[in-house]
């Protein structure tokens, strides 16, 4: 079908070409005197005949052309294409003005250079201002949208329109798929594609441990897609000038006023640095550990030796760790202990105790 439309695109190029050249070519060669050659229709078909012979050679190369530019078009991202054009349409008007004006000017050549040199100038600069400020121009148009709209929504439509950006780390942890499946987490999941193509990038490392943690986030991306009843949206757009993903986060979270969803210690700092919202899913699952207090009885098992003298460290089934005093000989064993102190840190939690039966003896 493509290679019908060029050639049919020739045909109506040759007519066009043969009725407005042909007659001046036949004077060139002295011809003109011809009755039948001084037909325009004559010359419509001499010259569709040569394009239609020219399609032979030119056809095939002019269709894998377009294939190529059809296939380029649709691997770029809408809203690039869109900002893209509205800014070359702007170049264009801008162009057409100046070039306007420029014709005062009673100067020939510069009447017919200028106004080709100032369309492929603003055109193209049109073009990449459109392209490269199409995120800003899309927080722009978002703002104006939450202006315009009531004063104080309701707090439950603000929850199912925020944004949840996903990084790397809690995708790879597997945590957020059980997170949205209860219900917990509201709005629309956001994955971006640069987290995408670094989760691809671990998953074809040559380092075992790294490429189980890869292809582990990609089966996790796709049971929050497939199986989970909540809204997710691929981000297609990128910034070519930040290297960091964790930067790109920052930076897409403050374009859409998103929620950046992690784990990484160091990535919330930097979110509460720059004052972008962040969710810590190990700040949520310390917030839900049983709550224990001073002076609970609890049976546990002591695993191993601690830091310092005569110290035995025990775990609860979430993973926080029991400092047992004086629970070094009681490796291996269940007891009963007593607590006697909490400390809560940024890394977890740790449970003081002592055993119960030394207690007793006291």
């Amino acid at each position: 079908m493509l290679k019908r439309i060029v050639q049919a695109c020739f045909l109506i190029i040759g007519v066009t070409l043969g009725i407005f050249l042909i007659p001046d070519l036949l004077k060139l060669i002295s011809l003109d005197d011809i009755p039948l050659l001084n037909n325009p229709y004559v010359s419509a078909i001499l010259g569709a005949i040569i394009f239609y012979l020219l399609t032979f050679w030119a056809v095939d190369h002019v269709v894998n052309f377009v294939r190529w530019a059809e296939e380029s078009l649709v691997k770029v991202p809408i809203t690039d294409i869109i900002f893209g054009s509205v800014g070359l349409v702007f170049g264009l008007v801008i162009a057409f003005l100046i070039g306007y004006a420029l014709n005062a000017i009673e100067v020939p050549i510069l009447n017919t250079v200028a106004p080709i040199v100032l369309t492929l100038l603003f055109g193209y600069l049109g073009f990449q201002v459109g392209f490269k400020k199409r995120d800003e121009l899309l927080s722009l148009i978002s703002s104006k949208k939450k202006k315009s709209s009531e004063e104080d929504p309701e707090p439950e439509a603000v929850a199912k329109n925020s944004l949840k950006i996903l990084d790397t780390s809690v995708i790879i942890d597997g945590r957020i798929a059980d997170i949205c499946q209860t219900g917990f987490l509201e709005g629309t999941i956001v994955i971006p594609q640069f987290v995408l193509e670094e989760l691809q990038h671990i998953a074809d490392s040559s380092d075992v441990l790294k490429r189980n943690r890869g292809r582990r986030g990609l089966d996790i991306l796709n049971r929050i897609q497939k199986e989970l009843s909540i809204n997710v949206e691929i981000y297609e757009g990128d910034f070519e000038e930040i290297q960091e993903v964790d930067s790109k986060l920052v930076k897409l979270a403050k374009l859409t006023n998103g929620v950046v969803v992690t784990n990484d210690f160091n990535l919330n700092k930097v979110c509460e640095l720059q004052k972008v919202a962040v969710l810590n899913i190990n700040d949520l699952a310390n917030a839900v550990k049983p709550v224990v207090l001073p002076g609970e009885e609890m049976k546990v098992q002591v695993i191993k030796d601690g830091k310092e003298q005569n110290q035995g460290i025990a775990y609860l089934d979430d993973g926080t760790m029991i400092v047992v005093e004086e629970g070094r000989n009681y490796i291996g064993k269940h007891i009963d202990v007593l607590v006697t102190s909490v400390l809560q840190t940024s890394a977890g939690r740790m449970i003081f105790a002592k055993p119960k039966l030394l207690e007793k003896a006291l």
